[in-house]
């Protein structure tokens, strides 16, 4: 089994990234895990206070639950990933049966910061956008598919996001065994990739 990790800022590309390497792969071979389902379960909390949590801080994440998962599908056991939404802030009582598989991605902002969830990353990548490149993406994506307004989108960015991004997501770069630019498609190093998990798969 091998275990990759594809961490970067939001909006940076990595669903774009992780559909290049997937597209390559014969479905029953890989499995997706997104950090997003690993929201920590916040429904002891009112929607107001659930609006005002800073998800972009590692403390959001429950990292616990994201490497027992992980330990599990390892040993060939089959996981309940959470779902998550972003309308509610919130776990939904609903999950995602997950079987083990020759490959499996974790794609996150955050994958990269804590210890024990890197360890068990065979590869490590990052992807690496411009900043404004990544706001704007943050931007169309909030709005359409998340119902979020732009004032909104904003003010999360200028007080939450991109600080957040300076303190605990670009220093991630250092653990990475593979750094992605990606403002236009790299194929080379989304080939060096796909020939490394053939190789593995082999």
């Amino acid at each position: 089994m091998l275990i990759i990790g594809i961490a970067g800022g939001t909006g940076c590309g990595k669903t774009t990234v992780v559909n290049q390497i997937v597209n390559e792969l014969p479905d029953n071979e890989v499995c997706v895990i997104s950090q997003d389902s690993y929201y920590k379960n916040t429904s002891h909390l009112t929607y107001d206070e659930r609006v005002k949590i800073n998800f972009d801080h590692p403390q959001s994440i429950d990292f616990d639950l994201l490497c027992e998962h992980l330990k599990e599908l390892r040993k060939g056991k089959t996981i309940e990933q959470p779902v998550y939404s972003f309308v509610e802030h919130n776990r939904t009582n609903k999950t995602v049966t997950t079987k083990p598989s020759k490959v499996i991605i974790v794609e996150g902002i955050l994958i990269l910061t804590n210890p024990k969830i890197r360890d068990m990353f065979d590869i490590k990548i990052y992807v690496q956008t411009d900043s404004d490149e990544r706001l704007i993406r943050r931007l169309k994506r909030d709005i359409v598919e998340r119902g979020r307004d732009i004032d909104e989108v904003l003010d999360r960015y200028q007080n939450t996001l991109k600080p957040m991004h300076q303190q605990f997501i670009d220093p991630t770069k250092e653990f990475a065994d593979l750094i992605i630019p990606n403002n236009n498609y790299n194929n080379v190093a989304i080939d060096i990739v796909r020939t490394i998990i053939k190789e593995r798969l082999n």
